[in-house]
């Protein structure tokens, strides 16, 4: 079993929003934080927080919800950030958080 992760990063509150997916969460985010790829929407617009993070038991089903999600109205973003993350502080991560 492949765990998927979907989640959204932002540069402040109510800032630039990033939805994205992967199969390792860790060295994604890592990834995103020290700008790997200077060219990138994430390194252009400094979006760096994790504010959003969903888990699924496949990859498939995290790569679908990412697609509904970047369909989305970005209020609806907005409100789904909001609802288990008010204050947007960004998620810090454990292993054991989502492994």
């Amino acid at each position: 079993m492949v765990k998927g992760y979907v989640y959204i990063l932002c540069n402040r509150k109510n800032g630039t929003l990033y939805v994205g997916v992967t199969k390792d969460i860790f060295a994604r985010l890592s990834e995103h934080k020290a700008q790997a790829d200077p060219d990138s929407f994430t390194a252009k617009y400094g979006v760096t927080r994790l504010v959003h993070l969903e888990t699924y038991d496949f990859v498939s089903e995290a790569i679908a919800r990412e697609k509904q999600i970047k369909n989305w109205k970005r209020q609806w973003k907005i409100a789904l950030i909001e609802e288990g993350n008010p204050d947007w502080e960004e998620i810090r991560l454990d292993w054991r958080d989502v492994r």
